[in-house]
């Protein structure tokens, strides 16, 4: 395996489904060793944010409903199974998994992506909160803020596979 095949094995799941962003920031030079989870996340988030406006709305398609079908079926990454579980949300009763259904149906139906939030620390309240605030955003506003969420998953991501520096 070469070098680069390592880099995006390791971190092209940093951005949901979304490899083309490792493959890039790697092939960009923009990588510097020793690897630290913030050189790596500055490296991939400049990658995200000069990927067209297509391909930023591709990585916000790849992330799953939040207690959704794809949770149930157990079709999750793991990253995401783990972090959906840290917050409960693979604990919910049945009126709250109802609400959930509802309101990632009607998200999607407004946005044309998936409610995306950085989980961890937060619990099912939290999150249902956020989705009741967020769901009367503007479409350029939501995109603005789920695009963000996706760099702290990144960020999160990369803090449990490398050192801080």
């Amino acid at each position: 395996m070469t070098a680069r095949e390592d880099f995006v094995a390791r971190f092209g799941g940093v951005f949901e489904h979304s490899p083309f962003i490792a493959e890039r920031a790697y092939d960009a030079g923009l990588l510097f060793v020793p690897l630290t989870a913030n050189g790596v996340h500055q490296a991939l988030v400049s990658i995200f944010r000069k990927a067209s406006p297509d391909e930023r709305l591709g990585v916000l398609r790849a992330h799953p409903d939040l207690a959704g079908r794809l949770a149930i079926a157990g079709g999750l990454t793991e990253d995401s199974r783990n972090e959906q579980a840290g917050a409960g949300l693979d604990r919910l009763t049945a009126a709250e998994h109802a609400r959930f259904t509802a309101l990632n149906d009607a998200y999607t139906d407004k946005f044309g992506f998936p409610f995306i939030i950085a989980v961890r620390g937060l619990d099912k309240t939290d999150i249902l909160a956020a989705f009741e605030e967020r769901i009367h955003n503007s479409p350029a506003a939501e995109f603005e803020t789920a695009t963000a969420q996706v760099e702290r998953i990144a960020a999160l991501r990369l803090a449990t596979l490398l050192p801080e520096g």
